[in-house]
């Protein structure tokens, strides 16, 4: 009799090591991904890790979109609402960042969408425009040397945008060129705002040693005053 009752108690001792050893790996399983969660918590770029599983879920906004949703976001930050995404909205994301512990990269993806308290992005209220091309083989900033009367105009007529394109179709790229005035000054391509940041920089430079501040009468004035 004692001989049966130990062969039905000797499983047991086996059994209990085996759910030990899952339940120790179901918890590092568990600390892994809590570490994986808070490493992309504040980020909004996709780019940057494990934000970009759900960052592809929805549109993001960055330098150079435009649209109605930049609208959104720029009357949100309390800034000139023109719904170019240039220089002045991306200091004034980062600096909203900063004030809340987000990762201070100036782009707007579902972290920092949430935080601002703002509804979903549509894809039909945002333009992406085509990054890192252009008519003259260049792309990405621009290292051509502004006076400062130039850098002023171009952050008043498009927040520093060189894909910028005012709501009449007419003036376009960072200065606002119009298209003649582009072709007279002897631009590359046909449309101003699809030349590198660069090359519109050298037109412009041509253009105020012809003309001085004349090509931009308001943000000239407001430039020089």
């Amino acid at each position: 009799m004692r001989r049966k009752v130990d062969q039905a108690v000797m499983p047991v001792r086996p059994l209990r090591s085996s759910l030990h050893a899952l339940l120790l790996a179901v918890a590092a399983l568990l600390t892994f991904a809590m570490a994986q969660g808070a490493g992309m918590a504040h980020a909004d770029d996709p780019s940057a890790g494990g934000g970009a599983v759900t960052a592809q879920m929805e549109e993001t906004l960055r330098d150079g979109d435009r649209g109605a949703a930049v609208k959104r976001l720029q009357r949100r930050l309390r800034i000139s609402a023109d719904g170019v995404f240039g220089a002045q909205t991306e200091r004034a994301v980062r600096r909203f960042q900063r004030r809340n512990g987000l990762v201070a990269d100036g782009i707007v993806g579902p972290i920092t969408r949430r935080e601002l308290g703002l509804a979903r992005f549509s894809s039909a209220d945002v333009d992406h425009p085509e990054r890192g091309t252009s008519n003259d083989g260049g792309g990405g900033r621009s290292e051509v040397k502004l006076p400062r009367v130039l850098r002023e105009i171009a952050e008043c007529e498009s927040g520093g945008n060189p894909r910028a394109v005012s709501s009449n179709g007419l003036y376009r790229g960072k200065f606002q060129f119009s298209r003649e005035t582009w072709k007279g000054i002897g631009g590359r391509g046909k449309d101003p705002a699809k030349a590198s940041e660069a090359h519109q920089d050298r037109m412009a430079l041509r253009l105020y040693r012809r003309s001085g501040v004349a090509p931009w009468p308001a943000c000239g004035s407001r430039a020089t005053s």
